[in-house]
């Protein structure tokens, strides 16, 4: 964790463009809600094969030129050309875009054609070899390793793979286990990758969507915090008491061991991010 601890330990969120008008003003609220723990950007998700596309160009830009933070969008390459990436950059650099979140993707359903990008490398690459140093990039990391990974070695060989093209940093997959994201940096600086690695925290608020997030994504969630949770059954409020306790648990382990800050999965909602970041303790404040 040595290469960690140089870094000021910084916060940052993530949302997810809304669908409806009504979620629209939702989320208007809760940036402004958010914005009092001071984030050092806001990142907007971006759907399989840029679905969401038009929506996530008006999250980011609502973001960037009506609030006092910065925006950073998602940009997802499977299915994507060199052109429609090259006209995204274009229009991100207009708005003022620093920084853009830059991932492979999922493929979509039906679709046989990853397109002209096959991994978020090649992305990365091509955003270098096209942009320069225009954009800050940020890229995913998995602790648990990668779903697709055999094994934890190829998933340190693709990730360093992916740093090597030009990434400036990294946010990982949520987990509820210190101790892999711990290993995984140790993993990481003996394979001489060196660049802040932030955490990804998830809240936790509902039992179903956990499960069913951490199944789509390989996330573990440890067999004693399923048993926990589940047996709390209707009680949604004694759910959300306990899911932040052992989320600010996890949160301050991280802070105290020198992870270079905390990426919140905010699922658009204020309370739970902010109630966990209100009890934390950073180590350069």
């Amino acid at each position: 964790m040595q290469s960690q601890q140089k870094y000021e330990q910084k916060l940052s969120l993530e949302f997810f463009p809304p669908r409806t008008e009504k979620g629209v003003e939702k989320l208007k609220t809760v940036i402004e809600e958010l914005g009092t723990i001071n984030p050092e950007y806001m990142s907007v998700t971006y759907g399989a094969g840029g679905t969401t596309q038009n929506r996530t160009i008006e999250t980011v830009e609502y973001i960037q030129t009506q609030t006092a933070f910065d925006a950073a969008p998602h940009l997802t390459c499977i299915g994507a050309s060199e052109e429609s990436v090259l006209e995204l950059l274009d229009r991100y650099e207009a708005m003022g875009i620093k920084r853009i979140v830059a991932l492979r993707g999922d493929l979509p359903s039906g679709m046989m054609d990853p397109g002209e990008f096959k991994y978020a490398s090649d992305l990365i690459a091509f955003i270098r070899q096209e942009r320069g140093d225009t954009f800050k990039l940020e890229v995913a990391a998995y602790p648990e390793t990668h779903p697709q990974a055999r094994n934890c070695d190829i998933g340190i060989k693709w990730f360093k793979h992916k740093v090597d093209q030009g990434a400036d940093s990294a946010i990982t997959q949520y987990f509820y286990n210190v101790d892999s994201y711990l290993y995984f940096i140790d993993n990481c600086e003996r394979s001489g990758i060196d660049l802040p690695i932030v955490p990804g925290i998830m809240p936790i608020t509902n039992y179903e969507n956990l499960i069913r997030f951490s199944e789509g994504c390989g996330a573990e969630v440890p067999r004693w915090l399923k048993c926990r949770l589940e047996s709390f059954g209707d009680d949604t409020d004694s759910l959300k008491a306990f899911g932040e306790d052992v989320v600010t648990e996890l949160s301050q382990r991280l802070l105290d061991a020198g992870a270079p800050g905390l990426h919140f999965y905010s699922m658009n909602q204020s309370a739970p991010t902010l109630n966990i970041v209100n009890a934390l303790t950073f180590k350069n404040t």
